[in-house]
């Protein structure tokens, strides 16, 4: 399971709707299964279809966490047109073991749909998500 603050919940749909028509990406940072910061990043790919965190950017968050003595809980990514679930090009992609891979999909216009998964070697689990009232 997953925990993320319902600000930050918020703040996870807002930036795929921002980044209309493009993918957005970021790390999402905590302690145990409590995500506690958010980081928007580049995708350095730039479209529509998928994305790649920009690998300097990546660096610097890795070490702003650590030095906060938080860990990466999830990389989330958002799907503009497509359902929120991992693409083969996600599962391929998912290089980060122990960590949550969140999709918000806005693929339906009346609402996002945010779903969180676990994926190692090709090997696709839905999480739990709980989104924590402040």
């Amino acid at each position: 399971m997953l925990r993320i603050p319902e600000h930050i919940y918020h703040e996870l749909i807002a930036h795929a709707r921002e980044g209309l028509p493009l993918e957005v990406c970021g790390i999402l940072g905590g302690s145990g299964d409590t995500v506690m910061v958010m980081n928007r990043m580049v995708n350095a790919d730039a479209s529509s279809e998928h994305f790649t965190l920009e690998p300097r950017e990546q660096f610097a968050v890795y070490k702003a966490l650590r030095a906060r003595d938080l860990s990466i809980l999830a990389i989330y990514h958002s799907h503009p047109a497509s359902p929120a679930r991992p693409s083969e090009e996600d599962i391929r992609m998912a290089y980060t073991p122990g960590v949550s891979y969140i999709i918000i999909s806005l693929a339906d216009p009346t609402g996002a749909d945010v779903k969180s998964f676990l994926i190692e070697n090709g090997t696709v689990e839905q999480e739990q998500l709980e989104i924590i009232t402040e």
